[in-house]
């Protein structure tokens, strides 16, 4: 009986240590990706992306919403034109993630400013597949608003 409970417990811990190391290892992939954005450091944002990455936007309107896509290498073109006087901080203000295997999700409420102004607020949906060279970003999808943000 012992030596089952023993196991159990060595089992649990395993598995528990093993689920906050790939929660870590997810948000530092997201923490790259916004912190390459502050830097305007391509190599640093495209690093965190898969090759084949989507990124999408909730857009809200009276009739209803609807989405609006940007491919990652025109994100990566309109920050590597933006002005060196400008910098551009999306703080994300917390990181809930789930991770099964080789896939995980992140839900990352966060607030975005320029030139320490604030800009607006929204949720970043990430979905992440693990593959041989580490956890990347597959898609991106987000929400934007002014109002009701804090």
């Amino acid at each position: 009986m012992k030596k089952s409970l023993l196991l159990l417990v060595f089992f649990s811990s395993t598995f528990l240590v093993s689920a906050q190391s790939a929660d870590q290892e997810v948000k530092a992939v997201i923490q790259t990706l916004f912190d390459g954005m502050r830097a305007k450091n391509i190599e640093m944002i495209s690093s965190a992306f898969d090759p084949d990455a989507m990124m999408q936007t909730v857009v809200s309107n009276p009739e209803g919403s609807e989405t609006r896509g940007n491919s990652v290498s025109d994100f990566l073109d309109r920050i590597g034109q933006t002005p060196a006087d400008t910098q551009l901080d999306e703080r994300i203000l917390d990181y809930q993630i789930k991770v099964d295997g080789t896939l995980a999700s992140a839900w990352t409420p966060y607030e975005f400013y320029v030139n320490e102004t604030f800009s607006h607020c929204g949720v970043n949906s990430f979905q992440l597949v693990k593959k041989s060279e580490g956890w990347k970003i597959v898609f991106i999808i987000d929400t934007r608003r002014k109002e009701g943000c804090k």
